[in-house]
This record gives C-alpha cells, sequence and structure tokens, in this order.
C-alpha cells in the first residue's frame, strides 16, 4: 500500500512505479499530497486506474514552483521513460502534410512523419484536394522534387514543371523568393500573395520587362485557379484546432479538426485509454509535439493552468473558446458529428460480425492472413491486424514461406500460422480475439490444425474469393450470411487489406532478385 503521507500540499509531479522501480504512470498534481491520496479513497476507479493502483508498489515526486511548471515537467517524465498506463498516442491516424525541406534549394514534397527540418502543411483532410494543392504549387512556382540534385536536366524540366536550380536556370535569390511564396499560399495567404504579385507584374510592364510580365501573369492565373477551390471560406487571419471526443465504455474517441485561415484542411484521430484526465493528458502531449493554434475550439472549458501551458509552448497567449452558437458551434458540431459517424460506425461493425459468427462479444483485435506466390516462387504471407475495427498497422507482419516448395497454399498458410502464435504464445502476447483466413476449406483446415497443434482455441473462420463464402471449422457448408451484409462486407475489407499487403512484399521481393 502506497503512503501519500509523507507528500507536500504544493504542485508538481508524481511517478507510480512497479515492483522492478520501473516508471508506470506519471501525473502532475496542484496538491501533490492531496492527488495521490485520491487514488486510494475513491472505492469506484475505471479500470484503467483500478489497474494502475494494483500495479503500483513505489512512488516518487518532483516539487514544482507552479502547475503550468509541473504540466512541463510532465511531458518531459512521460517522454523519457513512456509509463505504461499514461494515455498513449500511438494510435493516431495520421494523413500526409506537403513538406518543403530547408537545403539550398528547398524540394517539395508528401511526408506522413514530420521528423526532418523546414515546413510543414497539413495534414489534409481529402487526400484528393492535397494532391491538387502539391500539383499546383509545385508547376507554379517550379520547385523541384528530386532526392538529390541531378547533374544534367530532367524530364520534369523539359516538361517546363520544374525551374532547373540543378543546372543553373535560375539564380539561388530567385529560387528563395519563388519558395517563399509557395510557402505563403500553403499557409493560406492566397489572396496577399495574388495582390502583390499584380503590383510587381505591373511594375515589370511600366519597366518594360514583359517576358518576366507574362511569368508573373501565368503564376497568377494559376493561383486564382486555386483559390477558387478552397473549400469552407472563411474570413480569418488566424489558425483554430476543434476538438470532438466520445467515451465509449473505457475508450476515449477523440477527433481533432485543423482549421488553417478559415480553410478546414485536416483531421487527426485519437484512440486511447479512458482515465480521470485524459483531455488533460491528450492536450499535453499534443500540443508538446505540435505548435498550438491561436484558438482551441472544444465543447467544455479548460483549467487556467493548462491553457498557460498552451500558451507557453505557443509562446503567446491561446484563445480556449467553447461556443453556444453560430459558426464556431456549427464546426464543433461537424467534428461531433464526424467522430460518431467514424467511431461508433466500426463498433456497429464489430457488434454485426460477433452476431453473424455467434461470438461472445464483439472481436476488438482481428489478424488476417494471405499468401501470394508467382508460378510457385517468391511465395510471401502476410498478416493484417485490425484494431477497433480499423487496421493497426503497427501489428501488421510479413512472412517469407521457407518450408513449402511449389505451389502449396495449404501448406503455405499453415506455416505462417503456426509461425505467428508460436512466437506469441513463447512470447506471452496478446492473442487475437478473430483469426481470418483468406481461402476455402482448405486453407481453413490447415490453419485449424496449427493451432490445435499448439493448444489454441481462437476463433478461426475463412472467406473464399469467388463468391465470398465464409466457413468456419466443423461445418461443411459455408455460413448463410448474404455478401452484402455489414459483417460479410468488414471480412471482405480486411481480406482485401492483407490481400494488398501481401502483393507489395510480394512485388517488393521479385524487384529486388530481379535488380540482383
Amino acid at each position: 500500500m502506497i503512503d501519500p503521507e509523507p507528500l507536500p500540499h504544493l504542485p508538481g509531479c508524481y511517478l507510480f512505479k512497479d515492483d522492478e522501480g520501473a516508471v508506470i504512470y506519471v501525473g502532475k498534481a496542484r496538491d501533490l499530497k492531496k492527488r495521490v491520496a485520491s487514488y486510494f479513497q475513491k472505492r469506484e476507479l475505471d479500470p484503467k486506474t483500478s489497474a494502475l493502483v494494483s500495479a503500483a508498489s513505489g512512488l516518487d515526486f518532483i516539487v514544482t514552483k507552479s502547475e503550468v511548471e509541473a504540466l512541463l515537467l510532465e511531458n518531459a517524465l512521460i517522454k523519457k521513460h513512456w509509463p505504461k498506463y499514461n494515455v498513449r498516442l500511438k494510435d493516431s491516424s495520421r494523413y500526409a502534410s506537403i513538406h518543403l525541406t530547408d537545403e539550398e534549394f528547398p524540394r517539395i514534397h508528401l511526408s506522413r512523419r514530420r521528423t526532418g527540418g523546414g515546413s510543414y502543411f497539413g495534414p489534409f483532410v481529402s487526400a484528393r484536394e492535397r494532391d491538387l494543392v502539391l500539383s499546383a504549387v509545385r508547376k507554379t512556382f517550379g520547385l523541384r522534387t528530386c532526392r538529390r540534385l541531378p547533374k544534367r536536366e530532367c524530364l520534369r524540366y523539359s516538361m517546363g514543371a520544374c525551374s532547373g536550380p540543378c543546372i543553373g536556370k535560375i539564380a539561388p535569390a530567385e529560387y528563395k523568393a519563388r519558395v517563399a511564396r509557395a510557402e505563403a499560399v500553403l499557409r493560406g495567404r492566397t489572396r496577399e500573395l495574388i495582390g502583390s504579385l499584380k503590383e510587381e507584374m505591373a511594375a515589370l510592364s511600366e519597366r518594360q520587362e514583359f517576358e518576366q510580365a507574362m511569368e508573373l501573369r501565368d503564376e497568377i492565373r494559376a493561383l486564382e485557379s486555386l483559390q477558387d477551390r478552397q473549400q469552407i471560406e472563411r474570413d480569418k487571419r488566424y489558425d483554430e484546432d476543434v476538438l470532438s471526443w466520445i467515451v465509449d465504455g473505457d475508450t476515449v474517441y477523440l477527433m481533432l479538426f485543423k482549421v488553417y485561415r478559415g480553410t478546414l484542411e485536416g483531421k487527426e484521430e485519437h484512440v486511447f485509454a479512458r482515465t480521470g484526465s485524459f483531455l488533460e493528458e491528450f492536450l499535453v502531449q499534443h500540443y508538446s509535439e505540435e505548435t498550438p493554434p491561436e484558438e482551441l475550439i472544444l465543447g467544455e472549458a479548460l483549467d487556467d493552468s493548462l491553457v498557460d501551458f498552451l500558451s507557453h509552448i505557443k509562446g503567446r497567449r491561446v484563445r480556449v473558446t467553447v461556443p453556444k452558437q453560430g459558426e464556431k458551434r456549427k464546426l464543433l458540431d461537424l467534428a461531433e458529428k464526424n467522430v460518431t459517424v467514424r467511431f461508433l460506425g466500426d463498433k456497429k461493425k464489430l457488434l454485426a460480425l460477433a452476431e453473424a459468427l455467434s461470438l461472445p462479444g464483439p472481436p476488438n483485435v482481428v489478424e488476417v492472413f494471405d499468401v501470394s506466390h508467382l508460378a510457385g516462387s517468391f511465395t510471401v504471407g502476410s498478416m493484417v491486424q485490425f484494431r477497433g475495427g480499423r487496421p493497426d498497422k503497427r501489428g501488421y507482419r510479413r512472412f517469407r514461406v521457407r518450408t513449402v516448395d511449389g505451389i502449396d497454399d495449404f501448406a503455405s498458410i499453415g506455416e505462417i500460422v503456426r509461425r505467428r502464435y508460436l512466437r506469441l504464445k513463447e512470447e506471452g502476447g496478446e492473442m487475437p480475439d478473430l483469426i481470418v483466413i483468406d481461402g476455402g476449406k482448405g486453407q481453413l483446415w490447415a490453419a485449424t490444425q496449427e493451432l490445435r497443434g499448439l493448444g489454441l482455441t481462437i476463433p478461426v473462420i475463412s472467406i473464399a474469393k469467388r463468391e465470398e463464402e465464409i466457413y468456419v471449422p466443423g461445418r461443411l457448408r459455408p455460413l448463410p450470411i448474404r455478401r452484402d451484409d455489414k459483417a460479410a462486407l468488414f471480412v471482405q475489407e480486411m481480406r482485401d487489406e492483407a490481400h494488398r499487403f501481401a502483393i507489395t512484399y510480394h512485388r517488393l521481393l521479385k524487384k529486388k532478385a530481379i535488380d540482383a
């Protein structure tokens, strides 16, 4: 039993530790003694907090001058220890951003990770709109896309899509000016840029520099075309983030809308375990990695210390708005609708699948297997994992089939199923709630035999490609499920993802063999 008596009535951070001295949770408090004591005084705790209290056998603390300082320290400690019971943002669905590098001649490209230098813009809700913006900016300003500067002109330069910095066709100062204009567009300042370019074009015409004036004219037309395609246009000179969430059982589903200068351009989805302070934990971790916006719109007020923390990270005051009506309320309603449709739709799929297969509960973790080969060569297997009804790419696995010669899908499925669950069994890993095999009765039989040999009783089904029929062990005929049923469509979706992943790996191995 942890004794909170030695703790002071001061702000700071507390660290729960397990039997081996490893930090399993980091929290902050305005009053350390009261906060820690509350864990052991409450009769009803949420499941995650209850598990934390049971696992905690040691306690450490650090006193800070203020609660804002405690928030900063809490985030640093979480990054250092990655405690088991703190909110993890690993389930985030990140959308691609546009990246302008900080090289001598910056290049523009798509990036899903913000690990390099330079500037990032996005993420974007729509891949189509994102690609449109990227293409328009790239062509308008002639920015390079190549990873390394070539030593001779490339096809993009020949087509007029690049200004050719690699071969000295543009001066460094002029290229930097183009990059600055591109950055202005990506930050949403299209209107201001068009106005200044028109003034510059008029000045060039007066000096009879007609060729340069015509180049600016074409640039202006491209920018005006891009401006016409902007969606949800609102007259704003600052950025906003809109947060909405739902709590379903022990899980929080959170949607974050990114609004740049009045234009809704991106969203992020996060799924994590519910705790008593989940919103605060999320905001601290998220905005320690990304710069907070000028305004945060959400459905409830924040503690003053948390607002001070966000303002500290931003470098100036962050406004927090809880709208009751008007335009901002509509934005919040839109976010609420999206989070409900997105996440509760996944739950409905799981419930439908559980009912169709007579499972004891919704299969939260599903692992799906597929095999791919080319006339018996380069045989590979894939396993994709769905968690909460959505792909969880952290759980994806690839297999190079080792023990099977020629074409034998049954034996190949058997091998990769055996390797997967033998390893999980030996390591004490988490077993899935359901296994799906791409194939018919033969593949299902092979997988079932391997599971029995390992002493595992995991529900397993297979789906045959031609008629999209679903088979279960011990039944000669497929289940009477229509192929357009919600459960059947979900199984098809998972099977298609496994097939895509297997084909991608197969092509990679084939390319390596050809290049060798």
